[in-house]
């Protein structure tokens, strides 16, 4: 690992401060301190901003409307919004643009990237991520929503669940199963398929914290052209595995510093609390202070590695299980901090349901209890742990692979 930045690297960097301080209202404490309707706002005109200055595919080629600048310059990009508390684009950007964008990118026809592509960055064409079902969690390759292919078109059946963001997308990358009668990695394949048609229907999904995040999507004949498959008809198990290393290692820096500032939150928390002087506590925060900082080195590793390249290696898989682990721990810990206010919390919630809150979010005790819950699904979304566990010990040390019980045909494991 060589985590010393480069000097036009540095350079790009105060190019991205000076924009922010050129762009951002004065007195800006980030976007926890925006209610529901001004952070809708903010983001309605922050994003065209960032497609004006090329800032919103950084990595990309040019000849698809990125800044054709290095992955160094886009973990700068990330790094900065991060400290300054704004987003890198909408809600759905980072399906649109952090997961399909670069997994068209590594897989896509030509064909498919110049059309996509810049519909992504002009906000014509908004994803959401169809791969869980609500038999095929962990197990995903054990998914049976089908694909049948009807002359010049795919005919889609079957459901999709824990689709984040998907009633504000209109278009979905799905995983359907093209053929049955082969081992169940096989048969997958990776679709594109529009949202806004007959035979759609999308299903809003409130968690505990009262947040409407997910959705179940059912689809019932849909349809969508044949030459929508990415990577090759069967070879979708293959894409997937791409996009899910995006998904969990991606903009790894980014990692370190949210939950980092969250961290200092939850310091200044303890401190207004009377906690700070109790060693239990202390010790606690000490641990994450730890732990924050291995998920701060392990991003300079992953940049490091991907300076050639957009790949992500099974390595993504150690960033992910140490943060949803830790965000369990550090949110148990809020609790406690807060003690009695945590049985009946109050003021402002958090921006999200699910992940770190804001930068800039006051110290409520209700954003607090949110993040809580919003953490206990983190070990299981984007593959558990226990997934996580087998690709780190198999794929990236060498382990010999668990004894697989399934590796007939998906059909015949259906039927058993």
């Amino acid at each position: 690992m060589d985590p010393t930045y480069t000097d036009s690297s540095a350079a790009y960097r105060q190019t991205i401060r000076d924009f922010l301080a050129a762009n951002l209202p004065a007195g800006w404490s980030g976007m926890g301190s925006l209610s529901p309707d001004e952070r809708a706002e903010f983001i309605a005109r922050w994003r065209p901003l960032l497609a004006e200055n090329n800032l919103l595919a950084v990595a990309w080629p040019a000849e698809y409307g990125g800044a054709g600048l290095s992955l160094l310059e886009r973990t700068v990009v990330s790094e900065e919004f991060a400290k300054a508390g704004v987003p890198n684009g909408n809600d759905n950007d980072i399906f649109s643009i952090g997961m399909l964008g670069h997994t068209l990118i590594e897989w896509g026809t030509p064909e498919q990237q110049q059309h996509y592509l810049p519909r992504i960055l002009d906000g014509s064409d908004v994803w959401c991520q169809g791969y869980s079902e609500p038999n095929s969690g962990s197990d995903l390759a054990s998914l049976a929503t089908k694909a049948e292919l009807d002359g010049d078109e795919w005919i889609i059946n079957g459901q999709k669940i824990w689709t984040s963001q998907g009633h504000n997308a209109n278009w979905i990358f799905v995983l359907c199963r093209t053929d049955p009668d082969v081992r169940k990695q096989a048969g997958i394949s990776f679709l594109l398929c529009p949202l806004d048609q007959p035979g759609v229907e999308v299903r809003p999904i409130v968690n505990a914290s009262r947040h409407h995040d997910f959705n179940e999507v059912f689809f019932t004949d849909a349809r969508t052209a044949k030459e929508n498959v990415v990577g090759g008809v069967n070879n979708g198990w293959a894409v997937a595995n791409t996009l899910l290393a995006y998904e969990r290692g991606d903009d790894a820096t980014l990692t370190g510093i949210r939950h980092g500032e969250e961290l200092s939150r939850l310091i200044e928390l303890a401190r207004s609390n009377g906690k700070l002087s109790d060693p239990n506590i202390r010790q606690r925060l000490a641990w994450c202070h730890s732990k924050v900082q291995i998920m701060r080195f392990l991003g300079l590793r992953m940049v490091t590695n991907a300076l050639g390249g957009y790949t992500q290696g099974p390595e993504s898989s150690l960033n992910k299980l140490l943060w949803s682990e830790y965000h369990q721990k550090l949110t148990e810990l809020a609790l406690d901090i807060l003690g009695a206010d945590a049985l009946a919390p109050s003021g402002r919630d958090a921006a999200s349901g699910v992940g770190i809150d804001d930068v800039g979010a006051p110290p409520s005790s209700l954003a607090w209890v949110t993040n809580f819950m919003g953490a206990r699904p983190g070990t299981i979304y984007s593959g558990s742990s226990e997934i996580q566990r087998n690709i780190v010990g198999e794929r990236v040390l060498g382990l010999p692979r668990e004894p697989r019980a399934d590796t007939g045909a998906w059909n015949e494991t259906v039927r058993s």
